[in-house]
């Protein structure tokens, strides 16, 4: 196996090892630079190389940081609900840029977060049917809250669905 640190290792050998792991990585998903670069430097690879690697792998195409995140944000609000503060953590150990994050969740629209809250709450009504009021909002407002959504549209939200709940007829 290649030590990436070994002085008389052959450079070309060193980069196409760590262009290698890439692209393995890559092959799996797209991935930010910054879980490209995180990779490599797990794997020893000097700074300066495993830089280089990245930048020919965005020079070619093969990593976009705002792609990955515009892919990352629509599957991740999609599949889970998430809100948009969520979102911003998970690009941020991402490592995609603060600019980047700030223009994707730009296009996040409120309204659409706001439904996908109110889907949330739907499919966890279920599961607190039977308790007591005053837990079927704890658990509902914690599990919007663990999602990203601010306290507010979570009391919202919840008050909504559980007023709805309780009078099908009004909510027809």
């Amino acid at each position: 196996m290649l030590d990436p640190t070994d002085p008389d290792a052959d450079p070309r050998a060193v980069i196409v090892a760590g262009r290698t792991i890439a692209m393995d990585r890559l092959a799996a998903r797209d991935r930010s630079r910054g879980e490209l670069l995180d990779a490599l430097a797990r794997r020893r690879f000097p700074e300066d190389i495993a830089v280089g690697i990245v930048d020919q792998l965005q020079s070619e195409g093969l990593v976009d940081d705002e792609r990955f995140a515009r892919t990352w944000v629509e599957q991740r609000s999609r599949a889970k609900g998430l809100a948009r503060l969520v979102l911003r953590m998970e690009l941020q150990r991402k490592g995609v840029s603060a600019e980047i994050i700030d223009v994707v969740l730009q296009d996040v629209d409120p309204d659409t977060e706001r439904q996908a809250a109110h889907q949330l709450v739907q499919r966890k009504l279920r599961s607190v049917q039977g308790l007591d009021p005053s837990v079927q909002v704890r658990r509902l407002t914690a599990m919007l809250a663990r999602k990203g959504y601010a306290p507010q549209v979570a009391f919202d939200v919840v008050r909504t669905e559980l007023d709805a709940e309780a009078d099908p007829i009004e909510s027809i």
